[in-house]
């Protein structure tokens, strides 16, 4: 193997750029010559490489997004895009192609192998840490402690107003970043899309709390289960004062990436290399307790990932 590319897809996470930087400079020292594809799979359908030197990722560890841009495209969601972005892929004499995304980039790149047998290899990144078969995505811990710092400035506003503020974080379908925000701030209440919410029985827990002097409600709300607004709504009539909504939206998503991040995103990136260079294609690499581990792309595309729901009960007992 001579030549390897790499390619950042849909949402970004920080720690990306890490990923990036670990591909490259451990590639170079493989003797591999490693190609950017800039704006993921748009960008390999369109032919939109770059050749990344060792010199070209330095610095880039400690920033969030990614150098290599990211975006979602349509076309390549069609058999007839996938057949372009692979002519492009063959046509740059590429033997490996590290994608690094979550479940739909993941998807994209099975398909490359499916359809059109591209030695693939993925790295999980996401905020939202419902990839499957991995512990925990690229991004997620620096989402959670920029999620955890806005909720700590909010309840001193809370306490300062006597008000409860209900704050709507990201996660698509998932509710792990409310529940770990919520457990770790001490949220009076969690709202996710895995437990249904009943809103007369959450009002009279704020209401009791309340009566027992309690001066601020921190209420998290998964974007997944309901929107801040709806929430306020159910809510407003029942407790009789005011609520505030903030909704902490694509924050979360940028920043500089923590230690574990920039560790996790490192030592992925490594692991994708020795993947390909080991002909173990068609593969994720996944933190599975302290072992880095290689998971066939089909197991981990059809597997949901489950939430540890004995946090939730965690969450309501600490509250």
């Amino acid at each position: 193997m001579k030549r390897v590319a790499v390619l950042t897809s849909g949402g970004d996470a920080p720690g990306m750029n890490a990923a990036i930087r670990a591909v490259v400079r451990y590639g170079v020292k493989k003797g591999l010559e490693v190609i950017g594809v800039r704006r993921g799979y748009a960008g390999l359908i369109d032919g939109d490489f770059v050749k990344l030197e060792y010199k070209d990722v330095s610095g880039i560890t400690e920033k969030g997004g990614t150098i290599l841009r990211t975006s979602r495209c349509e076309e390549f969601k069609t058999e007839a895009g996938r057949a372009r972005a692979a002519k492009k892929f063959k046509e740059l004499g590429a033997e490996g192609l590290v994608v690094i995304g979550g479940e739909g980039s993941l998807t994209g790149a099975h398909l490359l192998y499916e359809e059109h047998k591209i030695p693939v290899v993925g790295i999980p990144a996401s905020i939202d840490n419902d990839i499957s078969y991995t512990d925990k995505s690229i991004g997620v811990d620096t989402c959670l402690n920029t999620v955890i710092d806005a909720i700590q400035k909010l309840k001193d506003t809370a306490s300062s107003h006597e008000r409860a503020f209900i704050v709507e974080v990201m996660g698509r379908n998932s509710g792990y970043i409310a529940l770990m925000a919520g457990l770790t701030t001490g949220a009076e209440a969690v709202i996710i899309p895995e437990v249904p919410v009943d809103y007369s029985q959450l009002a009279e827990r704020i209401l009791e709390e309340r009566k027992r002097g309690k001066i601020n409600c921190i209420i998290v709300v998964a974007e997944g289960s309901a929107s801040a607004y709806t929430v306020a709504r159910h809510l407003e009539y029942k407790i009789g004062y005011e609520t505030r909504i903030t909704i902490l939206g694509h924050i979360q998503r940028g920043g500089v990436p923590t230690f574990f991040d920039r560790e996790l995103a490192l030592r992925m990136g490594v692991e994708a290399v020795n993947a390909l260079l080991e002909g173990e294609v068609d593969t994720m690499i996944a933190l599975q307790g302290t072992e880095y581990v290689r998971v066939p792309l089909a197991n981990v595309l059809s597997t949901k990932k489950k939430l540890d729901l004995r946090l939730y009960e965690l969450a309501y007992l600490l509250s």
